[in-house]
């Protein structure tokens, strides 16, 4: 019975420290980049459980504050090779497993 408890909250420690952002690679300059990721982590916080409207909800919200031409990936599991505008890449994981490719091109 002990060792049930213990695992479990060993678990809930793991989950509740890997919920930070991980951002594995950009190329956006420094404000760029801090305002990507707070839109990412709030969509994702928001639509917890709807990739698809997460994913939504960042592109309008780019395409409206950094111009058209937004594409946002959100899930798990997947690989991508993208053709991108120099400067406006990033690509991060949040909560663990869930990957966030957001990129513009012309």
């Amino acid at each position: 019975m002990a060792e049930t408890v213990d695992g479990k909250k060993e678990d809930a420690d793991y989950k509740r420290v890997q919920s930070f952002p991980l951002i594995r690679h950009t190329d956006m300059p420094e404000e760029m980049r801090v305002e990507t990721m707070e839109l990412c982590v709030t969509a994702c916080e928001k639509f917890a459980s709807n990739n698809e409207s997460a994913a939504k909800m960042i592109k309008e919200s780019m395409d409206k504050k950094f111009g058209s031409s937004w594409h946002v990936v959100i899930g798990e599991g997947f690989g991508f090779e993208v053709s991108h505008e120099v400067k406006n890449l990033l690509y991060m994981f949040f909560g663990g497993s869930l990957a966030v490719c957001v990129w513009k091109c012309s």
